[in-house]
Order: structure tokens, then C-alpha cells, then sequence
């Protein structure tokens, strides 16, 4: 193409063709719209889903067991008067839940936090310290993550019988520690290990010792993993049913086996189970989502440089 005064100029290029810039436009919508307000309705209905137990569960312990027999837990909607207390009161006046209540805090709560600390500590020393044979131990370690623990449920049970061991709440304590440690190993230690070695470095030569080295800069920049480990340890020790059944006795079950012992004594007994389960299940809820922010960043944790 040329000017008036002589000068060649380049051609416009083509313009794009319409279907192409249709099929553009169509998934930008689809972008915007999977990006914006359509998905948070769609999780929002996922959410009251997966939900759904849970209330069925929550309103069925505030319910009578003649309302239960005759209608479903949904009915309470229109007729709120079918909500009571009485079972939560029953409940709680039963001797063996409320020993059973007290067995589960007193075999999670030691259990997790054996595993954090002994597993925080480990996992410093797999990343960071040197002594003969690191390498070798922590394969060792890892290989005892694939040990299933009903292998292993026969040989504990009559060791523990030997040493006394057997029945005892310490006994489970001590079964859940044993395989909770090389999972928190793994786990710490390769999140340790990601760790700058300039900053470890730097506190070397400002005099601090492994431990306050460990105490004052592994231990904060380790919170989000620590927080996670902690929060997997919790949850399976609380609802865990297999070890303690067959490592307690009568005066030493947690609330799991002590519901499962009630449903073997009087059947469908649901105005006892209903208020039990949600008072056993709802302990891990409250404490998933007090600590789901530190849950998220420890899972997350490393996925980002």
C-alpha cells in the first residue's frame, strides 16, 4: 500500500476470524463464571451434603425413642416441640460413658503429643545433625510405615501381657506412639529439611546450641507442619476402635468401644448411640476446624517456592 508522498507502508493484518474469537469469549465465560459465584454455590451444596449426617445425626440424639420409631429425623422441622435434652442427660449420668470420656482424653492427648515431640525432634536430627548411619536409620524408619497394625496386634498384645502392660490405658498410649512415630519422622523430616541452611548457619555462629538452634528457629518455621501432624495424630487416636479393643478392659475403654460395647448389650438402643456418636464425633470437628488454618498451610507447606 502507498502514501501520497511516495512511502510504502506494511498491510493490517488480518482480522482473527469470528470463530475464534467466539470460542475465546465462550471460555472466558465459562472461566469467569466456574471462577466466581457458580462455584461457591456449587461447594456450598457439597458442603451441606456432606453435612447432612451430621445433622440427621445431631437431631436425632435430641429426639425421643417413640419420635425416632415412628417418624424421621427430618419431621423436627415441622415440629420443633420433639426436641429434648433427656437423652444428653441420661448419657452423661451413665458411670461407664462418662469413665470412657475420660479414658479418650487421657489416651489422645498423651498420645499426640509423645508423637509431636518425640517426631519434631527426630525429624531435626534426620535433616540436620550427622552421626554414623543416618541415612540407613531413616530408611528404617520409612520401612515402618508400610507395617500394618493388625500385623503387629497379636505379638504387642502379648508382650504387653508379659511386662503388665496389658488393659492398661498407658498400653494403648504406648501401641499409638509406637505407630505414630515413623509417619510424623517422614513427615518433619522432610519438611525440616527444606529449611535454608543459611539461617541454621547464621544462628551456628551467633553461639546457639542444636537445641535452642531447634527451640528458636526449626520450631516456628515447623509450626504449619507440626500443627498438621498434630491434627492427623488426634483424629486417629480418638476414633480409633481395633487397638483399643483389643488392648483394654473394662475400666480403661474410650468412648468408642464403649458405645460398641452398648450396641452388643441392648441392640437398638439409638437414644443411647444417637447422643453418644455426636458427643464422639463432634470433639474432632471442633478441633479440625479451630486448627484448619494452620491445617491447610502445613499440607500446602513447600508446594510454593
Amino acid at each position: 500500500m502507498t502514501t501520497d508522498a511516495g512511502s510504502v507502508t506494511k498491510a493490517a493484518p488480518p482480522p482473527a476470524s469470528s470463530s475464534v474469537q467466539g470460542r475465546r469469549s465462550l471460555a472466558a465465560r465459562l472461566a469467569g463464571a466456574v471462577s466466581g459465584g457458580a462455584l461457591r454455590v456449587f461447594l456450598i451444596v457439597v458442603g451441606l451434603f456432606w453435612l447432612v449426617p451430621t445433622i440427621g445425626l445431631l437431631i436425632s440424639s435430641l429426639r425421643t425413642p417413640e419420635d425416632m420409631g415412628e417418624t424421621g429425623w427430618w419431621t423436627v422441622f415441622t415440629k420443633p416441640s420433639q426436641l429434648t435434652f433427656e437423652n444428653y442427660r441420661s448419657l452423661l449420668q451413665s458411670p461407664e460413658i462418662q469413665d470412657s470420656l475420660v479414658n479418650t482424653v487421657l489416651i489422645t492427648v498423651p498420645a499426640t503429643i509423645l508423637v509431636v515431640v518425640i517426631g519434631s525432634l527426630a525429624g531435626y536430627a534426620f535433616a540436620w545433625m550427622e552421626f554414623p548411619g543416618r541415612d540407613w536409620w531413616f530408611l528404617l524408619v520409612v520401612g515402618l510405615l508400610v507395617v500394618p497394625v493388625q500385623v503387629a496386634l497379636i505379638p504387642i498384645a502379648e508382650l504387653f501381657g508379659k511386662l503388665g502392660l496389658f488393659g492398661t490405658v498407658f498400653g494403648v498410649v504406648l501401641f499409638h506412639v509406637g505407630f505414630g512415630l515413623p509417619f510424623a519422622v517422614f513427615l518433619l523430616r522432610n519438611f525440616f529439611a527444606e529449611i535454608p541452611r543459611e539461617l541454621l548457619e547464621a544462628a551456628r555462629l551467633d553461639g546457639a546450641g542444636e537445641l535452642r538452634l531447634f527451640a528458636r528457629v526449626v520450631l516456628p518455621l515447623g509450626g504449619p507442619a507440626i500443627a498438621s501432624l498434630g491434627i492427623f495424630q488426634f483424629l486417629w487416636v480418638w476414633n480409633d476402635m481395633l487397638v483399643a479393643l483389643v488392648f483394654t478392659k473394662s475400666g480403661s475403654q474410650p468412648i468408642t468401644v464403649a458405645l460398641q460395647t452398648q450396641v452388643r448389650q441392648f441392640g437398638n438402643n439409638v437414644d443411647i448411640l444417637a447422643p453418644g456418636a455426636f458427643i464422639s464425633m463432634v470433639v474432632p470437628l471442633v478441633v479440625f476446624f479451630a486448627f484448619q488454618r494452620q491445617f491447610v498451610s502445613g499440607v500446602m507447606a513447600g508446594a510454593v517456592k
